[in-house]
């Protein structure tokens, strides 16, 4: 029986994590190389288009009689999730790090997540072929990151190949193979599904004890589901079938399930006359949804449209959340969880790219909760790496939000880590790219949400003709109401169309004005066809217009088109 290997790779964003599983692909012979194109595991077109993984992609390979089945993982923050997942089914991870960048947020966060996980790690440079690689600062951070030796880390170049055969045979030889339980009842870990319109649910499971046969009776111990593998196999990484899946591999099961509720991802599958002695697997982190928005059609008719194509994407996307919800001036849409704001972007341009969707997406915010009769926020803590002649202007940053320092560590290779606690809604404001832009793009940055905390927050109510907009509305900072309310106001001055009658545009906090602007009235000369004559015609007729207009702004009502929806939003 062949050895088997069960490895990701982890890495902060733009490190060559994917770059480093194409040279596998071929040094293994995986994949045909007339087939070979970069970025070989990323299958989505946004994912080439952006450079960045967004989903994971597990695939089987074959070096030196041993098979290694690779997670390939995102990097970025926002996709933390999937990264969990992935860790739960393995055992070792390939660490990586640029050479020309160090160790970055992100490193740290995915590093945190396979320690607590017991992991082996394998730690990797890359980029060794770049003339701005700094290779013995590298070193020097990750021996003092992982107390290893120097001898210990492998230094590659994944766009030429160099040394990454030395990686698959650190794998081999560090990385500890699966527990083999194959006398046992079977108990698989369902990481990741997807569905297909013939198969039903596809679960993609590591096998952690037993062994499922195609045809076998199946059931999920979660969601007290049954079911049958109408077809096993493994990752090619296209789906190739097989009669059987053993203890210690990694594979896919269809199941026939038309409910993907019912096949939830960290769920324990086991067969059906099995149950009573298989206990559910641990080592699951569930995805929490933390920024919010609402996506409206702009033609009405498009809303059973939102709505399947919202439902196909929650098929391959646990971590999507949305409920229905209507609004007086938009009409029927979804109020939808995000886990970051590149998750929105993501998901907003597949909506608009693949289901062909004109959308009104309002503005991000976060979930706010009262207890006791006050309101708490969602709070999180920063991570901040950056280059040590940077840290003054990135204290200055952080000063300007709403938040406390927690710690400073200096690391070798003149580096420093800043742990910073803040409300979630920072990372609404931009502090992403206001942080790039003070260190020069040489600063990265994670976070983790830790809980909701007491904040002095009110209720910022956006009145258009002194009727409330929901759209518009939000839960802000009492010491950022008026400046809120002064941008919003503005913007919609400027792109509401002029009706007949003056149009009030207020913001108000517990029933109080805080900032107000006027839309103009659309303006008609009602004298024009007068030739001459007394001045008192002219004057009845001003008065008939001005009586008028008042009554039109005491019932008139304001159609409010969706295209200032989409450019106010947007500008804000």
């Amino acid at each position: 029986m062949k050895k088997i290997r069960n490895f990701v790779i982890i890495s902060h964003i733009d490190h060559g994590k994917s770059t480093l599983a194409d040279r596998f692909l071929e040094i293994t012979n995986t994949v045909d190389k007339r087939k070979m194109q970069p970025q070989y595991l990323d299958r989505m077109g946004l994912e080439r288009e952006k450079g960045i993984t967004i989903k994971m992609q597990p695939v089987r390979m074959e070096w030196k009689n041993c098979i290694l089945n690779l997670i390939d993982t995102p990097g970025h923050v926002d996709f933390s999730y999937e990264v969990s997942r992935s860790l739960a089914a393995v055992e070792g991870a390939v660490l990586l790090v640029d050479a020309t960048q160090g160790v970055q947020a992100q490193t740290l966060t995915n590093l945190d997540f396979a320690k607590k996980q017991g992991l082996k790690i394998i730690p990797v440079i890359n980029k060794i072929d770049l003339v701005t690689a700094e290779i013995d600062n590298v070193k020097e951070e990750i021996v003092d990151l992982l107390d290893v030796k120097k001898e210990d880390i492998i230094c590659v170049s994944a766009k030429t190949g160099e040394n990454v055969d030395k990686v698959l045979d650190k794998i081999i030889e560090s990385v500890p193979g699966p527990k083999r339980g194959e006398d046992g009842p079977l108990r698989a870990l369902i990481f990741d599904s997807e569905y297909d319109s013939f198969k039903g649910v596809v679960a993609y499971i590591r096998i952690f004890s037993g062994s499922l046969n195609k045809g076998d009776k199946i059931f999920l111990m979660q969601s007290k589901t049954r079911g049958e593998a109408i077809e096993v196999g493994y990752f090619k990484p296209e789906l190739i079938s097989c009669a059987k899946l053993d203890s210690g591999e990694m594979g896919y099961v269809a199941t026939g399930l038309k409910n993907i509720e019912n096949c939830r991802v960290g769920d324990t599958l086991a067969l059906t006359g099995d149950v009573s002695g298989v206990s559910v697997l641990k080592g699951y982190r569930e995805p929490q949804p933390t920024i919010f928005a609402s996506f409206y059609p702009i033609d009405k008719d498009d809303y059973d449209s939102l709505k399947q194509a919202l439902e196909k994407l929650k098929l391959n996307d646990a971590s999507l959340n949305f409920s229905p919800e209507s609004s007086g001036s938009l009409g029927r849409g979804f109020r939808c969880g995000f886990l970051g704001m590149l998750h929105l972007e993501i998901i907003t341009e597949r909506l608009k790219r693949d289901y062909d969707l004109d959308l009104v997406v309002t503005s991000p915010s976060v979930v706010y909760i009262e207890e006791g009769g006050k309101k708490k926020e969602p709070f999180i803590e920063l991570e901040i790496i950056t280059p040590e002649r940077y840290f003054g202007e990135i204290n200055k940053l952080l000063e300007s939000f709403a938040g406390e320092f927690e710690d400073t560590k200096w690391i070798k290779g003149n580096k420093v880590i800043i742990k910073y606690k803040g409300p979630l809604d920072i990372i609404l404001k931009g502090i992403y790219d206001k942080l790039k832009t003070v260190s020069s793009g040489y600063a990265s940055m994670g976070y983790k949400f830790l809980g909701h905390r007491e904040a002095d927050l009110v209720n910022l109510d956006i009145l258009i003709n002194k009727e409330k907009v929901d759209a518009f509305s939000k839960v802000v900072r009492k010491e950022d109401a008026y400046r809120e309310g002064r941008k919003i106001v503005s913007l919609l001055k400027e792109n509401l169309p002029s009706h007949q009658w003056a149009i009030p545009i207020q913001a108000a906090v517990n029933g109080k004005i805080v900032a107000r602007e006027t839309r103009k009235a659309m303006r008609k000369d009602v004298t024009a066809p007068l030739y001459g004559g007394d001045f008192t015609r002219k004057r009845k007729l001003l008065e008939k217009q001005k009586k008028g207009k008042k009554k039109l702004a005491q019932f008139g009502q304001v159609n409010i088109p969706s295209d200032v929806f989409l450019k106010v939003l947007k500008e804000k």
